[in-house]
C-alpha cells in the first residue's frame, strides 16, 4: 500500500540524528511488530521514505493498526524465512537504510516451535544479510537482536558487549546464533564499499501498542479491561524496564553514525536504562494496575519446564563512549507515557496523533537534556 504523502508530519527539529534520514529511503523488517510500528513511525517523522516487510502483525488489536501506519508506511507483508519475498522487497524500496526487527520475539513459543524460532531469527537474518550484498543500495544496516543473546549467568552486574553469546533456550540460542552471522558477514562480505552494518541489543522493552501473549504490559491491559486479578509466573524477577522510544533512539543514532563513520562497521551495542529502572515485574504490573485502578496481581504457578531468568540486564557503557548515547527516563515516566497511550486508546483517540504526540514529548525532553542525538550540548 502507497503511504498517504498529504497526511504531513509534524516539523522536525534540524538537529534530531543530524538529519541523517530527511529523504532517505528505509527498509523496516518486523514493522508490523510492537518496536517495529514505533520505529517505523519516527522514521516517516524524521522525513524518511518508510518501505515495512513483515508477516501479519503479531495480535489483534496491534500498535501498526491502532496507529493506522498504513497511511504512512509502504506496508510489505512477506516471511522473513523466504528470501525471495524478502529479495523483492529490497528490490521495490532500493533502501539507503535498512533496520532489521523481524524475528519470533517470545521464548515461551520457542519451546513450542524451536525449529521455526531458529529458522526466523537465525534463517531469516540470514536473508537479509544475504540481501544486503552488493549491488545492494543500501549503505547501512542496524540489526536488531536482544539482550538475551549472552550467556545469562545470572550476573548481578550488566553483560558487555564482549562477554560470551549463548542461550539454554531456543529464543536465546536463536539470537545468539543471529549475532555470530551478522559478525561473520561483516567481516566476509559486507563494509568497504559495501553496506555497513552493526548490531543493537535491547531488552524488557514496554510502552502504548503492545498487545503481544506473555508480556507483563499486555497481560496487565487484559486484566484491566476485563477487571480481573493479574496473575504473574515469577513477580520477583527484576527487569531493566525501558519504555520503547529509549532503545528506538539508541538504533536511529547508530544507523545515522553508520552513514558517516565506517570505524562502527561490525560492532555491537548494548541500549538499556539506568539501574534506577531495575525493578521486579510485581512492582511494574502494581504500577499500571493502580494507574487504572484494576484489581492487583496474584501469583500464577511457575512453569518449570520452561524456565525464565531472574535477573538479566546490559552495561551500556560502550554507547555512552562511543556514541554519546544514554537513556532518559525514570520508571515513573516509563509508566505514564504507557498507561496514557493505553488511555487515549480507550477514549478512541486518534492513535496517530497520540502516538506523534508522545513522539513529539519525547523528543523534546532529550532536547531540554542535551542528549548528543538531539544535536545537543552533551553531543559537542
Amino acid at each position: 500500500m502507497t503511504p498517504d504523502t498529504a497526511n504531513g508530519a509534524p516539523s522536525v527539529p534540524p538537529g534530531l540524528f543530524g538529519g541523517a534520514y530527511a529523504g532517505k529511503k528505509v527498509l523496516v523488517t518486523g514493522h508490523t511488530g510492537f518496536k517495529g510500528a514505533w520505529l517505523s513511525l519516527w522514521l516517516w517523522r524524521l522525513g524518511a521514505e518508510v518501505t515495512g516487510f513483515a508477516s501479519e502483525p503479531p495480535s489483534r488489536p496491534n500498535a501498526f493498526e491502532a496507529m493506522n501506519l498504513a497511511r504512512v508506511v509502504q506496508d510489505i507483508r512477506g516471511d522473513i524465512r523466504d528470501i525471495h519475498q524478502l529479495g523483492q522487497a529490497f528490490e521495490l524500496a532500493k533502501p539507503d537504510v535498512v533496520f532489521h526487527l523481524a524475528a519470533q520475539a517470545l521464548v515461551r513459543d520457542s519451546y513450542d516451535d524451536p525449529k521455526k524460532t531458529f529458522d526466523t531469527n537465525l534463517g531469516g537474518t540470514v536473508n537479509v544479510l544475504e540481501c544486503l550484498r552488493p549491488p545492494s543500495t543500501a549503505k547501512a544496516a542496524v540489526m536488531i537482536t536482544s539482550d538475551k543473546c549472552y550467556s545469562n549467568r545470572e550476573w548481578v552486574w550488566g553483560y558487555r558487549e564482549n562477554d560470551p553469546l549463548g542461550g539454554e533456550d531456543p529464543y536465546s540460542a536463536s539470537k545468539a546464533c543471529a549475532e555470530m552471522a551478522c559478525a561473520a558477514y561483516a567481516a566476509s562480505f559486507l563494509g568497504g564499499g559495501a553496506c555497513r552494518i552493526a548490531r543493537a541489543r535491547a531488552g524488557n522493552v514496554i510502552g502504548g501498542g503492545d498487545w503481544a501473549k506473555d508480556r507483563i504490559v499486555p497481560d496487565c491491559v487484559r486484566a484491566w479491561t476485563a477487571g480481573a486479578a493479574l496473575g504473574l509466573r515469577n513477580p520477583s524477577a527484576t527487569r531493566p524496564w525501558q519504555h520503547v522510544l529509549e532503545p528506538l533512539s539508541g538504533y536511529l543514532w547508530l544507523g545515522a553514525r553508520l552513514l558517516q563513520d565506517g570505524g562502527l562497521h561490525g560492532e555491537a551495542f548494548n541500549f538499556g536504562p539506568s539501574a534506577m529502572v531495575h525493578t521486579p515485574v510485581g512492582e511494574l504490573a502494581g504500577a499500571l494496575l493502580r494507574r487504572w485502578n484494576a484489581p492487583d496481581w496474584r501469583r500464577d504457578a511457575k512453569d518449570e519446564l520452561r524456565p525464565e531468568s531472574s535477573y538479566l540486564h546490559l552495561c551500556c557503557d560502550k554507547a555512552g563512549h562511543v556514541l554519546n548515547w544514554r537513556a532518559l527516563l525514570g520508571f515513573e515516566d516509563t509508566v505514564r507515557l504507557t498507561a496514557d497511550w493505553y488511555d487515549a486508546h480507550a477514549g478512541g483517540r486518534d492513535m496517530l496523533t497520540a502516538s506523534l504526540d508522545q513522539l513529539c514529548g519525547y523528543e523534546a525532553l532529550a532536547g531540554s537534556a542535551g542528549l548528543a542525538w538531539t544535536g545537543g550540548k552533551e553531543g559537542s
